[in-house]
């Protein structure tokens, strides 16, 4: 029978045995319910619905239609937009299904999972990103997965973000070929990045040339041998300096490997603006030394040439080419200078014998005035 009709409100009731703590719990509200008479009470209520007044074979069947119906309408779902679907039947995978209202067979025949594919999932190595509600966002080193030993064996602190999503289509390798997605691309990352900045020296990953790129795609390649089903979108370097103790060295360094850059820039500009000015001169006087050889040589062959001509004339007629060549030579002679001409036949009062008076035309030629001046 039911504590209710024990009349002691139940075993610790005043009509019962004491609890363990002594006297039992005083009697001061309702008594518990009385679950035979809740019972009873349903089945008059179900017997009052169904028709007859009793459960009967057709009761019983309209039971099993309803639950029958309702068992079929759990086979719908819903994949939101930034979701794919993975139908599993008895656990194993069967078909992918896209966003909207889609359906499969009820529970426990067919299941779904929808994983998100569109939200854009981040992993840090070699720090942590602490939310700290009074202190606001601080950034934590880890410097067992941040040192990294480069090609040249120098020791290098570098920490990287690492930006992944679910590939489209790749739901179903997402879900079952791979245990744990975060581990799994965190330890990938890790691996891909030692690897690249073991083959690489230390100045190139300082200022993080042709690093990220590598990293990617070696990440990309490992995930996909895996049939992980998982997407890198991008690797970013956070933070690439030389570990703490050393920084202040490296940092010397590198401003003396600025100074020597800087003096090569210096020095190469100055060479690309003096060697190009030695080249013009020198092709400047190269060219002045041909032309005049040429013009030597020209001159040269053309007074050969006519001295051949004047001999085969002269063979031809000696005395008039001789005459010829004197008259032609005082022309060329005296054609420019100053001349005086003395007569000595001529004798006139009060002059000096042998000197005749010469009128200065070429004095007067050269003051006259140019054509068209009055």
């Amino acid at each position: 029978m039911p504590w209710s009709n024990q009349g002691g409100g139940g075993p610790w009731g005043t009509g019962g045995p004491k609890g363990p703590w002594g006297s039992g719990p005083q009697s001061t509200g309702p008594t518990p319910p009385d679950f035979e008479e809740l019972l009873r009470r349903s089945q008059d209520k179900l017997k009052s619905v169904l028709p007859g007044g009793n459960l009967g074979g057709r009761g019983i069947l309209l039971i099993a239609l309803a639950a029958l119906v309702v068992w079929g309408f759990s086979g719908f779902y819903r994949v939101e937009p930034d979701e794919q679907g993975v139908v599993l039947r008895f656990g194993k995978y069967r078909t992918d299904a896209y966003p909207g209202l889609n359906y499969h067979l009820p529970y426990p025949i067919e299941g779904v999972l929808t994983p998100k594919v569109t939200r854009v999932n981040r992993i840090d190595i070699g720090m942590r990103v602490i939310d700290d509600p009074r202190r606001g966002t601080t950034m934590r080193d880890v410097p067992e997965e941040s040192l990294m030993l480069t090609g040249d064996e120098n020791i290098v602190d570098v920490d990287v973000s690492v930006f992944w999503l679910v590939k489209t289509g790749g739901a179903g390798d997402y879900l079952f070929n791979i245990q744990n997605p975060e581990g799994t691309v965190k330890a990938v990352a890790e691996s891909a990045m030692r690897e690249i900045v073991g083959r690489s020296d230390i100045q190139p990953i300082l200022l993080r040339q042709n690093i990220e790129t590598p990293v990617q795609e070696l990440m990309q390649k490992t995930l996909d041998s895996y049939q992980a089903g998982i997407q890198i979108t991008q690797v970013q370097m956070q933070k690439v300096d030389p570990p703490a103790q050393v920084i202040d060295s490296f940092r010397d360094v590198q401003a003396a490997r600025a100074d020597l850059e800087r003096a090569q820039n210096e020095a190469q500009t100055y060479a690309n603006r003096v060697v190009p000015e030695a080249r013009g001169r020198v092709a400047q006087v190269t060219q002045a030394a041909e032309a005049y050889r040429e013009q030597t040589v020209a001159e040269a062959r053309g007074a050969a040439s006519r001295f051949l001509k004047v001999f085969d004339e002269y063979k031809k007629a000696p005395d008039v080419t001789r005459q010829r060549i004197y008259l032609e030579t005082m022309e060329r002679v005296f054609g420019g200078a100053d001349k005086i001409i003395l007569d000595s036949g001529t004798q006139q009062p009060g002059s000096i014998q042998g000197v005749v008076p010469v009128l200065p035309l070429n004095e007067l030629t050269r003051r006259a005035p140019a054509p068209g001046v009055k």
